[in-house]
């Protein structure tokens, strides 16, 4: 399925046309790949890298949806893999020089 697509049957994007350009920004991965095309192909099991506004949201495919649904039903279809709610990435180190972490 093409990643424009998925991302509005999913309820990720809020129109297909906004997928489209979210995608052709170059800005998101699959499984590591960066996505420049909206017409990339996505399978159940892939890892979605997806840059929202204040952070990054990762979440994995779990099965391709046949249609725009309820939000619900979108739901079953992928799994966040980065729930803890707080950007590793952008996280800081605060631990004091020369101190030996474990």
């Amino acid at each position: 399925m093409r990643i424009d697509k998925l991302l509005w049957f999913l309820r990720l994007a809020r129109s297909r046309s906004f997928a489209r350009t979210w995608a052709e920004a170059g800005h998101m991965r699959i499984n590591g790949r960066r996505v420049e095309k909206p017409s990339c192909e996505v399978r159940a099991g892939d890892v979605l890298t997806l840059p929202m506004r204040s952070q990054v949201r990762v979440v994995e495919v779990m099965a391709l949806p046949v249609r725009r649904g309820p939000p619900a039903e979108a739901q079953a279809c992928y799994r966040v893999l980065d729930g803890s709610g707080s950007n590793p990435i952008a996280a800081t180190d605060h631990t004091p020089e020369g101190t030996v972490l474990p």
